[in-house]
């Protein structure tokens, strides 16, 4: 599946964040994140963030897209990071 995270975490643990999700995904933009993954490993990414946040404090949301030709991207400006096909 196709998903795009996007975060609000308090200053302190954006690092460690944004560290765990390049594992996982390409940074596209400041507290954005999409990419092909599987239900297995983003479950095992969910976990491993919730050791990172405090939920009382931080904000992360996931739009998952079974089916990404359905999106219809539009980047105006220039493009941090592209999730083209590697080959």
């Amino acid at each position: 599946m196709f998903v795009i995270v996007v975060y609000d975490i308090e200053v302190e643990r954006i690092d460690p964040v944004r560290t765990l999700l390049k594992q996982y995904l390409t940074w596209i933009q400041n507290s954005a994140f999409e990419g092909e993954i599987t239900e297995g490993h983003l479950e095992e990414l969910r976990l491993k963030l919730l050791e990172i946040i405090e939920k009382e404090k931080d904000s992360i949301i996931v739009y998952s897209i079974n089916n990404p030709s359905w999106i219809n991207k539009r980047i105006w400006g220039k493009e941090r990071n592209t999730t083209g096909n590697i080959l």
